[in-house]
């Protein structure tokens, strides 16, 4: 049996059996682009999931793209359209929501008033990947 020669070797075989650790870990890096911008990191994360759940070939087909478009979107420097990683989290069985901060969380100004928000607390993200209901 071949040895894993790379970290991320290990973690696409890891998440390949691991649906929850995969989530944990493109939802932990979504939290850390939004602190530090960090979009290479980010997209490194999400080829990462990509690989362990099917490969590019499989996620993009799911996604209605050529391999060639997401391998390319996944390779860059700069962050994908909304709409496309939207669809690409779709592909993974998963999509992006919108969580309040807490006023401790945000900037505000004196122009730009932010209302009070109540609502139900679903951990310390500030945006949450959300299982959807078809399975990857």
């Amino acid at each position: 049996m071949r040895k894993l020669r790379t970290w991320r070797e290990y973690l696409i075989k890891h998440f390949a059996e691991d649906w929850d650790a995969a989530l944990d870990y493109i939802q932990f890096a979504m939290e850390e682009y939004q602190v530090d911008g960090d979009t290479e990191v980010f997209l490194l994360a999400l080829y990462t999931f990509v690989e362990s759940q099917g490969g590019v070939a499989e996620v993009a087909k799911r996604a209605a793209m050529s391999p060639g478009t997401l391998s390319k979107i996944l390779s860059s420097e700069e962050a994908p359209h909304l709409d496309t990683l939207a669809a690409v989290l779709k592909a993974l069985g998963c999509r992006l929501a919108i969580v309040p901060l807490k006023a401790d969380e945000y900037a505000t100004t004196d122009t730009a008033p932010v209302p009070e928000v109540e609502s139900k607390k679903v951990g310390d993200s500030q945006t949450q990947l959300i299982e959807s209901d078809s399975s990857p």
